[in-house]
């Protein structure tokens, strides 16, 4: 009978993974962690690290650019691509560190670096060498979709596994692709110097209309073009690149980024051999995140589902919990957050306005405001952007949208409101440090919670009873 080598044995090592080794190895148990490349995965080598590096420069280009208007006289600003390579590379190793191989051995997480396969539901093979698990965690993530554009093959483009490796700044960029990795990168090469074309039939086409819509006035007064309709087609020419798009016409540039999505990574990994069901869409998984076969379970972007590392992070998390524990829980998250790293940022927390208008009619209620109403957006010149909640019947937070320069960091006292069932009015008797962004949110939820109970039958007797004056 083989040896049980490992109780988890933990397939790619990127957000998932390292969160699922970490919390194995803190409840005691053997832990391997098996990487095919590089520990971190996307995440930290061509994704969320990088690409907010590259975001922060690009927003202190365009703050020296822009200085003036706080009667701050500049000089001209000039970028060194090369030196900018070379910040956003130092910043991956920073992050890198903690999780290299040997960290994590000193945290009582085995590592495996090669080739990986199954060879067996019960085996697995990584590079010569073959290890046993009691439990398996597939957390592969995806990688770079090529669209359908023809002649692209034969172009140069760039992708985010290698857009950060420019050592010189293109004068100008074509990014294919509207979402929010599309969106961000474009914002920020037009702010380092380049100028950017976004070709796309739709901008950030799964967020709420209205920040879209904020985004391309935005994008617009910064000087990105809006190419709208679909690649279909793309060439070298002496003098550059062009991209056709239907409807639209001819884009012309130095490079392309791509920018059309991501697919699972499910390919080399011997799934047939384990018996483990998948496709090109990703690997199915039940509401434990357990695939067909029992004792093998799977998380985060290797799903084909909502590909963001913090909810990579929190299947991962409890995989391992279902894995390794009595009882079980349940992989799905709710309430889903995400954000896009634009300037301003924009967050979508539970249902968007739309979604919530599907599910329940009229019965639902929006509230929406400005973000120029709120102090601290006016004391910085950040006026662009609006908050909008969306509740139930009876006064419980379901969703919200934020645009704002601090979007992200307002989205998590949200995100734990609808999470835990909260009315709009429990989140008004939280008192907000003043002036704060958040503080819009006190004032806004205070407003609709006043408004909701002055109108109701209660409201409307006391005020009859203090003798208040009826308000039409």
């Amino acid at each position: 009978m083989a040896r049980t080598d490992y109780d988890l044995v933990i397939i790619g090592a990127g957000a998932a993974g390292l969160i699922a080794a970490r919390f194995a190895a803190q409840l005691g148990a053997r832990v391997l962690l098996a990487e095919r490349d590089r520990i971190g995965g996307d995440c930290t080598w061509t994704g969320c690290v990088p690409s907010k590096s590259l975001i922060r420069v690009a927003k202190a280009a365009h703050e020296i650019r822009t200085a003036q208007r706080f009667g701050v006289g500049t000089a001209s600003c000039t970028v060194d691509m090369a030196a900018v390579r070379d910040y956003v590379q130092r910043k991956v190793q920073e992050i890198y560190e903690p999780t290299s191989p040997d960290a994590l051995e000193r945290e009582g997480i085995a590592v495996a670096l090669g080739i990986t396969t199954f060879e067996s539901p019960s085996a697995l093979r990584v590079g010569e060498r073959v290890f046993v698990g009691r439990r398996y965690l597939v957390c592969t993530g995806a990688t770079p979709v090529m669209p359908p554009i023809a002649g692209l093959d034969e172009t140069p483009h760039r992708t985010y596994h290698n857009i950060f490796e420019l050592s010189a700044l293109p004068a100008s960029l074509i990014v294919v692709g509207g979402g929010p990795l599309g969106m961000e990168l474009a914002q920020a090469f037009q702010r380092l110097g380049s100028q950017v074309t976004i070709l796309a039939s739709r901008l950030l086409p799964h967020d709420d209309p209205q920040a879209g819509a904020v985004l391309q006035r935005v994008f617009e007064r910064e000087g990105v073009r809006w190419l709208r309709g679909r690649a279909i087609a793309a060439r070298q020419e002496p003098h550059g690149i062009v991209v056709t798009s239907d409807p639209g016409g001819d884009a012309h540039a130095e490079t392309i980024l791509v920018a059309a999505g991501r697919r699972p990574n499910v390919v080399g990994l011997g799934l047939d051999r384990a018996g483990v069901t998948h496709s090109a869409r990703g690997i199915p998984v039940d509401d434990r995140l357990r695939t067909n076969v029992p004792h093998i379970y799977a998380a985060g972007d290797v799903l084909g589902g909502e590909q963001f590392s913090h909810v990579a992070g929190w299947q991962a998390f409890e995989a391992t919990r279902n894995a390794l524990l009595p009882g079980n829980s349940s992989g799905r998250v709710n309430p889903m957050a995400w954000v896009t790293f634009t300037d301003p940022e924009v967050a979508q927390v539970g249902l968007s306005e739309k979604a919530a208008r599907e599910q329940l009619g009229e019965t639902m209620s929006v509230t929406t405001w400005d973000i120029a109403r709120v102090d601290r957006a006016k004391c910085d010149d950040d006026e662009d952007g609006f908050i909008k909640l969306v509740s139930n019947r009876r006064g419980v937070l379901i969703g919200a949208t934020i645009v704002a320069s601090r979007a992200g960091e307002m989205s998590g006292e949200l995100s734990l409101a609808i999470a835990k069932g909260l009315r709009v009015g429990d989140v008004a008797t939280a008192v907000h440090a003043y002036p704060t962004y958040a503080t819009a949110l006190q004032q806004m939820t205070s407003q609709v919670a006043t408004a909701r109970w002055t109108s109701s039958a209660a409201g409307r007797l006391v005020a009859r009873l203090m003798g208040f004056p009826r308000r039409s």
